[in-house]
């Protein structure tokens, strides 16, 4: 479990470039080669945890949770199935707001805008990270949980202005729910496939519905 006992507020935000360097050049536990986990060592929030690969699949949750390197929870387990079932050859967990909590009524009730600022940067750093001739593939995998703030809708229309400049595209995986909340990573089927998902209109009907 994870729980903030405080909010990010109250605390001092690595910016991801220092967070970024630290994990090429500091002492990890785990093999540096096949792990991005950044930052390299287990604070209450989390830029980027994945695989190294030419062709990852990004999924993006809304806020992490205890995962590691070698210490996948069930979500991340079925994030690295389902990557390796659709011919990615690696994974990257990605979050809307890079705060961990176990239970996400506990994340902040307002944004941080320096853990934000720093997110965008992290996730315009992961889909930099495709080889040649791969196109960034980014899967919305947050279910309901959008709704818990109503900072999230915002935020994810920033990283489709990031994902535009890199020329990304968006999917979803298995079934939508009534409002069109994209499925969440547990329960799915371990071969389920990608699909194209038009993530704009999806939040412009989100955010009429809750006017």
């Amino acid at each position: 479990m994870h729980i903030p006992s405080k909010t990010l507020t109250e605390q001092e935000i690595i910016p991801f470039s220092a967070a970024l360097h630290e994990q090429e050049t500091a002492t990890v536990s785990y093999d540096r080669d096949a792990w991005l986990y950044i930052p390299h060592t287990y604070l209450d929030y989390r830029y980027i945890l994945g695989t190294r690969g030419e062709n990852p699949l990004i999924c993006i949750g809304i806020n992490p949770s205890t995962a590691a390197p070698g210490d996948l929870d069930n979500t991340l387990k079925s994030v690295e199935r389902i990557a390796h079932s659709n011919g990615y050859d690696s994974f990257i967990m990605f979050n809307v707001y890079a705060q961990r909590a176990t239970d996400p009524d506990a994340m902040d009730a307002v944004r941080n805008e320096a853990l934000h600022r720093e997110n965008m940067a992290a996730f315009d750093y992961v889909l930099s990270l495709y080889g040649a001739g791969h196109t960034p593939a980014v899967w919305a995998a947050w279910g309901t949980i959008i709704e818990k703030r109503d900072y999230l809708i915002p935020t994810v229309r920033d990283m489709i202005a990031v994902g535009e400049r890199r020329g990304a595209v968006w999917y979803s995986v298995g079934a939508r729910s009534k409002k069109g909340h994209p499925h969440h990573p547990l329960y799915l089927r371990k071969d389920a496939k990608t699909e194209p998902f038009d993530i704009s209109a999806y939040l412009d009907t989100l955010q009429a519905m809750h006017k």
